[in-house]
């Protein structure tokens, strides 16, 4: 059991709630283990017709997961980090594929495994303080937990220029590209969360769809109906140097803005997330979820650009970042693991 994660039973509703608001909820491994453990429990039992997840405090829903440790157990060896991903991944597969309603109140921070614990659930709740993000590429790694699966299917190239270049979205972006599924203004959060605590629910979806309309408002406008054309443009095919090109080429101020940023992240994670991007595209869930394992143990096993990431955003916080040259081929990072290290759905 862990403090971490509060888990619970409210009339119809399961309840969970990430509870580290000082890491900004950031997943650890008892805290996978603990949502993985309840959300099988509650598949099997009819008395819960639907599961909703927050997070404590106003900043964030879940700012990732446990990056550090991530780092030093790839340096150490130790099989932490395998074992970390492995069971994460099983967790947003066992989300993906839930049977009954899962809500995910994304109203704060939403980066990361945050990402992975909310957008592949049937419900995703933005609200006034959502950050939406995927920006693992300024940390040397890519975006995992299910990123090659869903930010393909976004609208245009937006899941390509939020994969590369870690752009942040907030409500009103989140509505227009299906990130979320609904608004609920901030001040309405509590009132909303009652309503599912206290309130009858179905297991098809209908009572919590009801429920969300009723407590829905305007997100207002987002920017990206104004750049998704310039973004269509830049970000389409497989070469980033391309991108780059074309981004440079075009010379308006939104343009060069986002040159500056894909050139501040890893060169290699930036090759590799492209490649993973586009593999995903065309791929099954758990397909994504296997290849998630292997693509995140190769960069710690020829990781220099992630552990020089992890120390500059994480430890040192200079944010200056040494990256190694750019990777002329992704393909290694997408071969096999060994057999016993091999992503597993038993028992999922």
């Amino acid at each position: 059991m862990t403090d971490d994660v509060i888990i619970r039973r409210a009339r119809d509703c399961g309840r969970i709630t990430l509870n580290r608001p000082k890491a900004l909820n950031a997943l650890n491994q008892d805290m996978v283990d603990a949502m993985y453990a309840a959300l099988k429990d509650w598949r099997e039992d009819d008395s819960v017709k639907a599961v909703v997840v927050d997070g404590a405090g106003e900043k964030g829903f879940c700012a990732g997961g446990d990056i550090r440790m991530l780092a030093e157990s790839g340096k150490a060896g130790d099989g932490r980090a395998w074992r970390f991903w492995r069971d994460e991944y099983r967790l947003n597969t066992l989300i993906a594929e839930y049977p009954k309603p899962y809500i995910a109140l994304i109203d704060g921070i939403t980066m990361g495994g945050g990402v992975g614990v909310s957008v592949h659930g049937d419900f995703r709740v933005a609200g006034d303080r959502t950050t939406f993000a995927m920006p693992e590429t300024g940390i040397g790694f890519h975006p995992d937990v299910g990123g090659a699966y869903f930010l393909p299917r976004l609208i245009g190239e937006v899941g390509t220029w939020m994969g590369l270049t870690g752009a942040r979205l907030k409500a009103a972006d989140c509505i227009l590209t299906g990130v979320a599924t609904h608004y609920v203004p901030s001040e309405q959060r509590p009132a909303l969360i009652e309503a599912f605590e206290t309130r009858t629910l179905d297991s098809d979806g209908e009572a919590a769809e009801a429920l969300l309309d009723e407590f829905s408002g305007d997100p207002g406008q987002s920017d990206l109906a104004l750049t998704r054309g310039l973004i269509d443009s830049a970000f389409a095919g497989d070469d980033v140097a391309a991108m780059e090109a074309r981004l440079e080429a075009a010379g308006d101020s939104w343009s060069l803005r986002q040159l500056d940023v894909l050139r501040s992240k890893s060169p290699t994670a930036c090759t590799v997330t492209l490649a993973a991007l586009r593999r995903g595209a065309s791929m099954n869930f758990r397909e994504v979820m296997a290849q998630d394992l292997r693509v995140s143990m190769r960069f710690l096993e020829d990781g220099s650009d992630f552990y020089e990431g992890v120390r500059a955003v994480i430890l040192d916080k200079d944010n200056a970042p040494r990256w190694a040259a750019r990777a002329g081929n992704a393909a290694p990072w997408f071969a096999p693991l060994a057999d016993d290290q091999e992503m597993s759905f038993e028992n999922a």
